[in-house]
């Protein structure tokens, strides 16, 4: 056989070779960019319906919650009172409100007062402790928050709650009158605490007892921003500042401290 026949020969199956590597490599990175190109389109629309569905679900919550707050007249509330009226659902859960208020040790007879009652929800729970001879002051600096008081106590039948506007550095309250004042989630909000605990001092009995229930912040993992906190130490520097006698701790609550001060 001629040798120029057979290098043509060669070079003709050397070729086909390099042309069937191209194509398969050209193949392989077809099928390569085709798959990236499809995970790249499926992904995002997985995402995408389950971002919708959960948009729906959120979307039918906020239809619900619109529609119960218009019955409460909500746009008469400050927003952060618009908090404390979507979270009352969840509270008997979060701070075992009867176990509170029973940890309190409030009797038939006795004066009480609600500082910083908001829509009354442990006012009407303090009003059935003390009963129809004893007496709750249900304080607050909102017009707005008093009206939902007022709307829940007629719906209770309670007639022992004494609504009283507030100033924001004075609750209002009679002199020697209290047997207990209770602020819950209320201290470390005030904007004039000191005014405020000086005149709730003339405002309790002299056996009388000043409560406070706060989150504890000695505990890093109870889920509430530190700044919505108190520590003992911190309740018991500013009140013992004013006065107080600090009484004791009652910790019976999973997130929060029970603090008792005398007068």
């Amino acid at each position: 056989m001629p040798q120029p026949f057979l290098v043509s020969l060669r070079r003709s199956i050397s070729s086909a070779i390099c042309t069937t590597k191209v194509r398969t490599r050209l193949v392989l990175a077809f099928a390569y960019v085709l798959i990236t190109v499809i995970v790249a389109l499926t992904v995002p629309l997985a995402v995408n319906q389950r971002e919708r569905a959960e948009s729906d679900l959120l979307g039918q919550a906020k239809v619900t919650a619109q529609a119960i707050a218009a019955s409460f007249d909500e746009a008469s509330l400050a927003p952060a009172s618009r908090d404390r009226l979507a979270r009352q659902a969840e509270r008997d859960a979060e701070e075992s409100t009867g176990v509170a208020v029973r940890a309190l040790g409030l009797g038939p007879g006795q004066v009480v007062a609600d500082i910083g009652a908001g829509s009354g929800y442990y006012t009407v729970r303090m009003a059935r402790e003390v009963g129809p001879t004893g007496k709750v002051y249900a304080t607050d600096v909102q017009p707005g928050m008093l009206r939902l008081l007022v709307r829940r106590l007629d719906q209770a039948g309670l007639t022992n709650v004494v609504p009283v506007l507030g100033a924001v550095d004075d609750p209002k309250l009679p002199e020697e009158a209290l047997d207990l004042a209770l602020m819950v989630d209320v201290y470390h909000e005030l904007s004039r605490p000191q005014e405020v605990l000086r005149n709730l001092r003339t405002a309790l009995k002299p056996d009388g007892r000043l409560v406070l229930i706060e989150f504890r912040k000695e505990s890093s993992w109870v889920p509430i921003r530190e700044e919505h906190k108190m520590s003992v130490k911190e309740a018991r520097i500013e009140l013992e500042a004013e006065g107080y006698r600090f009484d004791g701790v009652i910790d019976i609550l999973p997130w929060q401290h029970i603090l008792v001060f005398k007068p």
